[in-house]
């Protein structure tokens, strides 16, 4: 059911377009997920998702066992039926939020931590983890991994890379669901050494996809883009790659080039409820005092039906106003830019003209 192809490649650089089947449908790649983190996407419904063109959104295996429970989930059939969407869904483990977390215990069966709404001590391992996001009913799930908290400690990556190896081999031993694809996360911070030690004992033991995990958490960004160039050239071309946490145009186009297939990030959704818009022009606050009389829209080169219907000087008002309508619009219109982002970078991949559309792009 599970299947990632290749449909063309870039002539000068690891940039690819492919295909992901899933039980809900093929997505194209690269493609941006949008985070509903708690069954939603703030602000927005699930046909507003899909009316913009999302294939495919990430949710939060922690946060929905916490809020509303995976069991009211499981009564609905799956979270699919939970939040009327109709198309694929990815849930991350968790790892990363409970390891962000204060006072969170880490032993070798599992991590012991205290729920952010109420204080209740919980625990997870990655048996629970597997047993949760079988519940859920995502289509793509997501190995319970050790986030390490300090990328410059090379003692705690090195233990992320290990305990992550043997937490995998765990969550694949106990995963039951034929129709959920299981994907590994490969951890060891900016070193290539233990990158690769990391990826090559999940290899091992035989996951359909990679996260990329252990990175945009501080570190500067060209030893990201050198961990991540490191990486593609080891996993194999016919397997998934997928960063997680990274969402920014000028990155997303500039990953794509290393060859990444998959993307999330709360920032586009995040910023735009502070104000912040994305446009092809690059990105700007609406909140500022220089668009109270400007009667243009977001974007001259946006056809989202914002940018059809509201100018800049109303939705700057409506923040001002404080009017959640102000957040829910901005949010739609950098939903809707970065969707239609990825489909020019599709189609510059399969064009062969990518490297003239980033060079332009990244000029601007």
């Amino acid at each position: 059911m599970f299947e990632f192809k290749i449909i063309s490649k870039d002539k000068h650089k690891k940039a690819r377009t492919g295909e992901i089947l899933t039980s809900h449908g093929i997505i194209k790649t690269p493609c941006f997920m949008p985070v509903a983190t708690y069954a939603t996407v703030k602000t927005l419904s699930s046909e507003d998702i899909k009316e913009i063109g999302y294939q495919m959104l990430i949710a939060n295996a922690y946060h929905l066992y916490l809020k509303p429970g995976t069991e009211i989930i499981k009564k609905f059939g799956s979270l699919h039926k939970f939040m009327n969407w109709n198309g694929a869904i990815v849930t991350d483990s968790g790892g990363f939020q409970m390891f962000s977390l204060e006072g969170v215990k880490i032993q070798e069966d599992g991590v012991i931590f205290k729920s952010m709404i109420d204080g209740s001590k919980h625990f997870f391992s990655p048996e629970i983890s597997m047993e949760i996001q079988e519940k859920i009913g995502a289509d793509i799930v997501m190995a319970f991994d050790y986030c390490p908290k300090d990328w410059t400690n090379y003692g705690e990556v090195k233990e992320s890379v290990h305990k992550t190896t043997r937490w995998a081999k765990r969550c694949k031993d106990s995963h039951k669901n034929e129709n959920q694809s299981l994907w590994g996360i490969v951890q060891g911070g900016i070193y290539p050494e233990l990158r690769k030690e990391s990826f090559e004992e999940l290899e091992s033991i035989g996951f359909s996809g990679y996260g990329l995990g252990g990175l945009s958490i501080g570190e500067p960004w060209e030893k990201t883009i050198e961990t991540i160039d490191f990486l593609s050239s080891i996993i194999p071309e016919l397997k998934s790659k997928y960063f997680m946490g990274l969402g920014m145009p000028e990155q997303i186009v500039e990953m794509v080039s290393l060859g990444i297939d998959v993307f999330d990030c709360g920032m586009p959704t995040r910023i735009a409820r502070t104000g912040t818009t994305l446009s092809w022009k690059g990105k700007f606050n609406i909140k500022n005092s220089v668009y109270k009389n400007d009667f243009s829209s977001l974007d001259e080169n946006c056809d989202c039906f914002v940018c059809k219907n509201y100018t800049k000087a109303y939705i700057r008002h409506l923040f001002h106003a404080r009017e959640i309508l102000g957040m829910r619009l901005n949010s739609y219109h950098n939903l809707y830019f970065l969707c239609r982002f990825m489909e020019k970078i599709q189609k510059n991949i399969e064009a062969g003209t990518f490297l003239e559309f980033k060079n332009k792009f990244c000029r601007n």
